[in-house]
């Protein structure tokens, strides 16, 4: 089984910062990539930023300059600095990581997992 664990949410000023953090743990074989979204009140996840080896770091129009996405590979966990935080920030984040584990009869699996989301409020 993999879990992954979601820390850093919270309250903050507009143009305050916020670091969230998302470690993996479990049966993990390897990462291939990692990200996060968030969810807006009555709107659909939409996707903040992403990190891979493949295509290295991708960020949605909204946070360009402002967020930074990061990993550390030996820790299984990826980080989201947040600066320059506006109110229309305001959302449930959430981290994902493909991860591939080794099933008991060696497959290896190629699967989407998710945190549980945290919330990140910034008031005006």
């Amino acid at each position: 089984q993999v879990q992954l664990v979601e820390s850093g949410g919270g309250v903050v000023q507009s143009g305050g910062s916020l670091r969230l953090s998302c470690a993996a743990s479990g049966n993990i074989f390897s990462i291939n990539a990692m990200g996060w979204y968030r969810q807006l009140p009555g709107k659909q996840r939409e996707l903040v930023a992403t990190i891979s080896n493949r295509d290295g770091t991708r960020y949605a129009d909204s946070v360009k300059g402002r967020f930074t996405i990061s990993r550390d590979i030996v820790k299984n966990t990826v980080y989201l600095q947040m600066s320059m935080l506006k109110p229309e920030d305001t959302a449930v984040y959430y981290c994902t990581q493909t991860i591939v584990v080794v099933t008991d009869g060696g497959a290896h699996l190629n699967h989407d997992y998710w945190g549980q989301g945290t919330q990140v409020t910034v008031s005006s």
